[in-house]
């Protein structure tokens, strides 16, 4: 019987330690959005939710108000709470160039649905829809 010689087994104790490395870097990345949004102002929108009579279905409006001195660009979109698979998840709203003390209604909304705005130099607002008027 011959025997081979045996060959050496390397512990990889490298492996799991850039593992970790490569996942802590990805979690800061998906974290730096966040924090720049945290560091803009608040936007100026003050957001009254509305349930209206409808045949459709869709029976909410969310109403922004511009509480601001000046005219605000803004740009959202609705994120969806029933979809079917064939829909996107999310509804882009056109943008909106809301002067000062202006409301900017925004319809055909459902229980549970996020409305999100958004403007250079703010944070996103989010309002909800509830599902409970």
């Amino acid at each position: 019987m011959i025997n081979s010689p045996a060959l050496p087994v390397r512990s990889s104790t490298r492996r799991p330690a850039l593992v970790a490395l490569a996942c802590a870097f990805a979690l800061s990345l998906l974290s730096l959005p966040a924090l720049q949004a945290a560091d803009g102002k608040t936007l100026p929108l003050s957001s009254t939710i509305e349930k209206v009579a409808s045949t459709d279905g869709t029976p909410f409006v969310v109403h922004l108000k511009n509480d601001s001195k000046e005219t605000l660009k803004l740009s959202g979109k609705v994120l969806l709470s029933v979809v079917n698979h064939a829909m996107d998840k999310a509804r882009t709203l056109p943008e909106q160039t809301l002067e000062a003390g202006k409301v900017w209604t925004i319809t055909n909304l459902s229980a549970d649905d996020k409305v999100i705005v958004s403007a250079a130099g703010f944070a996103p607002l989010e309002v909800k829809v509830p599902i409970k008027p």
